[in-house]
């Protein structure tokens, strides 16, 4: 029963998160890692919410298809692809009570940046990919950095589908670089793709409803909602170490 309980949390965890992000346009994965690291631990959660939130970045990206500003995932990935896999090689051999820690204090870290920089300036093309660089790294040894990155993305003139579209579809090749590391040195194993995998579909329905509100309800409560709920984790990670 108590494994049955487990799976049903993390199905409505994973399905309330994805709805979350595509309002907001970020957060899910950040307030979903604490949920994974509760119930498998550090490195697997990591390798989890990989495969987990490529799923749901990818449904983004579909649903907002044809609003993504493709040129500048481009310049996003150049930066963003071998940060990513230079991140996971180095998490692959991270001691786990250091990463549980620390992705406590980048949670606490993102809400205060959030508030003390909640808009950036517009970059030229080299620093957007110096952002992308900084961002796939950073995603590497801690699951997600959407709140840290939003502000480059907005300062950029991207709104609504655009900005959510473009963000996932930028997600997605830091994922997908993620996923090709972890798989070589072993962190992801036939059982956590196989958790991720079968997350996919409550991420995608998360995805879809989120896309149907986006226009009919202020995203700020929401936003409000994740910060609250980064906090709490980030204090219980950053303290206890999971």
């Amino acid at each position: 029963m108590g494994e049955a309980l487990q799976a049903i949390a993390i199905v409505a965890a994973t399905f309330a998160t994805a709805a979350l992000s595509a309002v907001a346009g970020f957060g899910g994965g950040v307030l979903l890692l604490p949920v994974f690291v509760a119930v498998l631990g550090t490195r697997d959660a990591v390798a989890v919410l990989t495969v987990a939130q490529l799923a749901s970045n990818g449904s983004r990206v579909w649903f907002n298809r044809t609003e993504i500003d493709r040129r500048l995932v481009g310049i996003f990935a150049i930066g963003a692809a071998p940060a990513a896999a230079a991140g996971a090689a180095l998490f692959a051999t991270a001691p786990l009570p250091a990463l549980t820690h620390l992705i406590g204090v980048f949670l606490l870290v993102m809400v205060a940046w959030r508030r003390w920089k909640p808009h950036a300036a517009r970059l030229d093309d080299k620093a957007f990919a110096a952002v992308g660089a900084a961002s796939g790294f950073g995603s590497a040894l801690v699951g997600s950095v959407g709140p840290m990155v939003a502000p480059f993305f907005l300062a950029r003139g991207l709104i609504r589908g655009a900005y959510i579209g473009t963000e996932a579809a930028s997600a997605v090749v830091m994922h997908l670089t993620k996923l090709v590391v972890f798989s070589a040195a072993a962190v992801l194993t036939a059982t956590s793709a196989t958790i991720g995998l079968a997350l996919a579909p409550a991420g995608a329905a998360g995805a879809w409803a989120g896309k149907k509100i986006v226009d009919r309800l202020p995203a700020h409560i929401f936003v409000l909602l994740v910060e609250a709920g980064l906090i709490a984790s980030g204090l219980l990670l950053a303290v206890t170490g999971g």
